[in-house]
């Protein structure tokens, strides 16, 4: 029998988990999802079948697992009012709200409390996401494996055995796809100053980034020895490839992957104290 799983939130990334989960076959009449409107909730009842409910408590009053996804401004508001509930029924807790510590939300909840943290990424909402998650002492192997489920059903996952570790999670994939993002932006401008449309250097680039990326995934060799085998000696991709050295693209992803792990260390301390 599937465990019951209740989403305090339905925005984009929590409608992308639990509408991976139906499409891959975890039955949807054991997920239930709450917002504050029912217009929100309608379409989400219909197109997959989950249950739905504007009232957080009775949502989670058989819940074996509780996926926390509002925003982490209102976090302790919510979980402050589910607390008595919580405590009585001890189900699973999931947050997939960036900031805030297991320990600042097993407090919120009123303590010994199993929690997983989640660090998804936008790619989620199309079912090529990549997640980190970390496990406070008091999460079973079997409930490990539960989230494990739930999370492959939008992606990859990665787990990390040290909760500050999900920093470095935020700036390799949570933050990562608008890095991506910039790159395109940058190759579009330049295709278009040699010539070509704004539409076909679009589609060229994110093409060639989906080419590279499905490429590295599917092949046992590092991305340093992938770069070499396109380098022909004395070739346009050497050249190129030189000018980005020289240029600090190594110097400048560090620079930003450190000031992306710097903020989410300081949103975690900020956000604790609210």
């Amino acid at each position: 029998m599937a465990s019951n799983v209740t989403f305090i939130g339905a925005g984009n990334m929590a409608s992308a988990i639990f509408g991976g989960m139906v499409h891959s076959g975890y039955p949807a009449d054991a997920i239930t999802a709450t917002a504050t409107r029912d217009a929100t909730l309608a379409p989400l009842a219909e197109r997959l079948g989950i249950h739905t409910t504007t009232d957080n408590l009775a949502a989670i009053e058989h819940a074996d697992v509780v996926v926390l996804s509002v925003k982490p401004q209102i976090m302790r508001q919510v979980c402050e009012t589910l607390r008595d509930s919580v405590q009585k029924r001890r189900p699973l807790i999931v947050s997939v709200a960036a900031g805030l510590s297991a320990e600042t939300l097993e407090q919120w909840l009123g303590g010994g409390l199993a929690v997983v943290r989640c660090m998804p990424n936008t790619p989620s909402l199309v079912g090529a996401g990549a997640s980190g998650l970390y496990a406070n002492p008091r999460v079973s192997d079997e409930q490990r494996a539960l989230v494990g489920e739930l999370m492959t059903s939008v992606g990859i996952i990665e787990w990390v055995e040290d909760e500050a570790l999900l920093e470095a999670v935020t700036a390799v994939s949570g933050s990562a796809p608008a890095y991506f993002f910039l790159m395109f932006e940058a190759m579009e401008e330049a295709a278009v100053k040699l010539g070509l449309s704004a539409e076909s250097a679009r589609r060229l680039a994110m093409q060639t980034a989906y080419g590279a990326a499905s490429m590295a995934m599917q092949s046992d060799r590092d991305p340093g020895e992938l770069k070499r085998n396109v380098m022909s000696p004395g070739g346009t991709t050497e050249r190129a490839i030189e000018y980005l050295e020289q240029a600090g693209l190594r110097q400048a992803l560090d620079g930003a992957m450190q000031a992306c792990a710097k903020r989410a260390q300081e949103m975690s301390a900020e956000l604790g104290k609210g």
